[in-house]
């Protein structure tokens, strides 16, 4: 540990006085701008981080990247033994290519293809067109390096598969799997399969064994991806403060004019520590942790110190590293004087690099609404880490009465160990199923880890298919070729901005029903491409023999599907549906086995349940490069038929259908047996599940879609489309509808009705009175918003939210993107002002009735309450209440 001083030193450079002088003095403006010049040889320069892969040994492999220098994918692995990162070139003389349908002789003759100084060869290839199963005949322009590729696929009319990474490329090609182990034999990655008891293979090969050639070759093939062990890779989180001059400034990463005065690290091989800067400006008593501290005298033996550490691990951890964090470290350490092979970070196309290993950015990873939404159904509805954390963790940052420059140490050092903590047990927590989670996602996209935590799902569908495609030698097509054959749309959108028409909506009444059953068709879309075999290849193929039409809920027939051969997005979707259900959320609930075992089980399903909710979006969505119009148009159609037919079966059974919604049925007190008949009509229909989902003591329905708030029996709610549940609406109204919603949920039989009905109107008079009494302070009033971009960039029209942020920039508040902004509605040119700048007195109540009313209208109306009624019983009571004659 270094010697504690008490002497504040913030040396940021030995040969300059200057900058040794005052830390609030800001640098001279060459220098600031110094350290901010493209580098984009700087990976080149270095590669002495990391060891070379050994003969013989077992190693997990969790990322490909490409290496400029030795113009080589390089794979890094790791070694669990060890617990270190090793790199293994390719030796197999693999370089970038790309595919035309030109014949080569003709390639020989473009100049700007075989004069280019990093052209290599040509050769003649064969591949499979997707349409028709037979095989093609290519010519593969071979490069010296990928970005050769970007130059030359322009001086060809059609460049097939030159989008791709080269080091996706590799991937594909080689058939690797990242987050799967593997023997180093000869220079190569040899798989290493998981050893199996027979019973259980045969009980997955069972599950299958009704399925086609194509899918039963591919369970084998994807066993090993979800029965192989998940390494616990040694990692430490990584969180740093800044010193800032005054409240409200947010350092510049590429300046980086102002010293790092402490840094916190925690690692899951029980690293606890901070390593903090000693000063004179507040007060240095550190009272006693349950974390180490490290002080030191100068900055720059504290990022010394902090090399030294993180050089022994094979993965770092941040919160939002890639744009803070690691710029500000490498930047700042140029500042410092430190050499480029002495600082173990980079930054490249705008992330930050580790260079003895891998760096993840959790942020990137639970902004991922894919992740938030399917993995963990939703339980953040903010994306910084206090939200995260809590909602996840139950833990929370270190709450601050003042600006972090100003903190004692003994704060300081708490609030940022908390950080890096926090940071850290995100991916450990519950068993560590966030890393497993990851881990599971790499292995089924086929994306390193790096690039799989900073991609949407869309990036991740394409992986894999892509992947899918080399392993079968089929053609991976381009996008405009795709939308040639299947642009034709046959219905009308009913929804503005989309190119056709959408699920059926079966419009609900108003009022409150009790004893109503939810009937759901487990994953309908992902089924329906599975069981109609709807694929990009499959619908509207011209050159198909066997065909089938899809007709919609009105009976007209749109498309039609080929069923010469099985379409790869239905067995891929398919395979994945039926690992989850048929497999691994039946082990998930296993008695038999270990909780560690249900655990990865239960991740598994997890990670399935993301590819196969995103799988139809995707396909759906104009950018991506499978999109394929007409099949999104078939599923969509073949789903309004289904609960179509399922509803008008289920009223010919006497029952009342209040509401359905796309893949859902909310059917008015069913009984058991009619609820049986249902769902085995459905099964022998259309070969789909119907299952029980939810059973409400009652609902009540606002008469709209999509709006509706349910109670189980329990007494806990379900509330769907209404405003309260909006993240960025005030906390009074949120407040308040809880307690509303609290006295709604109290009912137990339609005879509660009237007596919860005057209750109501006498709360939300209440509510009114308090609102237009100024009742509220301006936090409870503040609208949240998150700033998505940069000030700059909002120039055709300008948010409410980016008014309130513009006047904060004027105060000399630097407002960036991803900053949540707190405002208030004020009677004034914009509308609004940051809560930071307003008065009580300034607010316009008239707006907050009307954001009031929106909200608690949608309520009222299960209620058969109006809200004019409510306002004129208040004005005619506060009539008699002022009014002196009155007795």
């Amino acid at each position: 540990m270094a010697k504690q001083v008490t002497l504040f030193d913030f040396t940021v450079n030995n040969k300059k006085k200057e900058d040794e002088k005052n830390p609030r003095e800001e640098p001279k403006k060459e220098e600031q701008i110094s350290y901010t010049q493209p580098r984009k040889e700087s990976l080149k320069k270095r590669g002495s981080w990391l060891s070379e892969a050994e003969e013989g040994k077992t190693y997990f492999l969790l990322q490909v990247d490409y290496d400029g220098k030795k113009g080589k994918a390089v794979c890094k692995l790791y070694d669990k033994i060890t617990g270190k990162i090793y790199t293994l070139y390719d030796n197999t003389n693999h370089k970038p290519y790309f595919l035309t349908d030109i014949e080569p002789d003709k390639v020989n003759k473009i100049p700007k293809i075989v004069r280019d100084p990093s052209f290599d060869h040509i050769e003649l290839v064969q591949k499979i067109d997707p349409y028709t199963g037979k095989y093609i005949k290519l010519t593969k322009v071979v490069t010296k390096d990928p970005l050769a590729v970007r130059r030359m696929r322009n001086s060809v009319p059609k460049a097939f598969e030159a989008h791709i990474k080269y080091f996706n490329n590799y991937v594909y090609d080689l058939g690797l799997i990242p987050g799967l182990p593997y023997v180093v034999r000869k220079g190569k990655l040899e798989p290493l399969k998981p050893e199996l008891k027979g019973g259980e293979v045969e009980e997955i090969k069972k599950a299958f064994a009704d399925s086609d050639e194509m899918t039963k070759r591919t369970v084998e093939e994807w066993i090993p991806i979800f029965e192989s062990e998940v390494p616990d890779v040694k990692r430490v989180a990584i969180d740093i403060e800044v010193y800032t001059p005054s409240k409200g400034r947010i350092p510049s990463p590429e300046r980086a004019e102002f010293p790092i005065i402490s840094i916190g690290l925690a690692g899951n091989d029980g690293l606890k520590k901070v390593l903090v800067l000693m000063r004179h400006d507040v007060n240095t008593e550190i009272t006693a942790k349950d974390f180490s501290v490290e002080t030191f005298q100068t900055e720059k033996e504290l990022l010394a110190r902090f090399f030294e550490i993180v050089a022994e691990y094979p993965l770092i951890l941040t919160f939002n590293g890639d744009e803070f964090d690691i710029p500000y470290i490498y930047y700042r350490a140029l500042r410092l004087n430190f050499k480029e092979d002495e600082i173990p970070f980079d930054i490249v196309n705008d992330e930050g690099k580790f260079l003895p290993g891998l760096h993840i950015d959790l942020y990137k990873f639970f902004f991922n609404k894919a992740v938030r939404n399917y993995a963990f159904e939703g339980k953040y509805s903010e994306y910084n880490l206090d939200a995260v954390a809590s909602a996840l963790l139950g833990m929370s940052k270190v709450k601050l009465d003042t600006f972090i420059s100003f903190l004692d140490l003994s704060k300081l050092v708490e609030y940022n160990f908390r950080d890096a903590e926090i940071t850290l047990k995100l991916t450990t927590y519950s068993n560590n199923l966030v890393w497993k989670l990851i881990i599971l996602l790499a292995r089924i996209s086929k994306l390193g880890l790096e690039e799989l935590t900073r991609t949407e799902v869309s990036t991740w569908v394409k992986n894999l298919y892509y992947w899918e495609h080399r392993q079968l030698n089929w053609l991976i097509p381009l996008k405009e070729d795709i939308l040639a054959r299947s642009n034709e749309i046959k219905t009308a959108a009913t929804i503005k901005g989309k190119r056709y028409k959408g699920a059926v909506v079966i419009d609900p009444p108003a009022g409150v029903y009790f004893n109503v059953v939810v009937l759901d068709f487990a994953s309908l879309y992902p089924s329906i491409i599975r069981n109609w075999n709807i694929s990009y290849e499959t619908v509207d193929n011209m050159d198909c023999k066997k065909k089938e039409w899809i007709v919609d809920e009105q009976g007209q027939k749109l498309h039609f599907v080929c069923m010469d051969r099985p379409g790869i997005t239905a067995v891929i979707t398919g395979l994945l549906r039926d690992f989850r259900v048929k497999i691994y959320k039946k082990k998930a609930k296993q008695k038999d086995i270990s909780e560690e075992q249900r655990s990865l089980y239960d991740v598994v399903q997890r990670a399935m349940k993301v590819f196969i909710n995103a799988t139809y979006g995707v396909f759906g969505a104009e950018t991506f490069p499978l999109y394929a119009p007409a099949v999104a148009e078939s599923v969509t159609a073949i789903g309004r038929y289904v609960i179509t037919m399922t509803s008008q079966t289920t009223r010919s059974m006497g029952l009342q259908v209040l509401y359905g919604d796309t893949d859902s049925l909310f059917i008015y007190n069913p009984p058991k047996d009619k609820l049986e008949e249902i769902i085995k009509f459905v099964k022998e229909k259309f070969g789909l599940d119907l299952e029980v989902d939810k059973v409400y003591k009652f609902v009540a329905f606002s008469g709209l879609k999509k709006n509706y708030l349910g109670v189980y029996p329990d007494g806990k709610t379900d509330i769907k489309g209404m405003l309260a549940k909006k993240r960025n609406t005030p906390e009074f109204i949120k407040k308040e509808f809880n307690e509303v919603k609290t006295l709604i949920a109290s009912m137990n039989s339609p005879d509660d009705i009237p007596k919860i009905k005057v209750a109501l109107e006498n709360k939300i008079k209440d509510i009114y009175n308090k609102l237009k009494n100024k009742g509220y302070n301006l936090d409870e009033l503040a609208f949240r918003i998150m700033l998505s971009k940069p000030l700059d960039a909002y120039k055709k029209n300008t948010p409410q939210h980016v008014k309130a942020a513009l006047q904060l920039a004027a105060y000399g508040v630097m407002v960036l993107p991803r900053d949540v902004i707190l405002f208030v509605k004020v009677k004034n040119k914009d509308g609004v002002k940051p809560v930071q700048l307003a008065k009580l007195s300034e607010i316009d109540v008239d707006k907050y009735v009307d954001a009031l009313r929106s909200t608690f209208e949608q309520i009222l109306r299960a209620f058969n309450i109006s809200w004019d009624e409510i306002v004129s019983t208040i004005t005619i009571d506060s009539f008699f209440a002022n009014n002196k004659y009155t007795k």
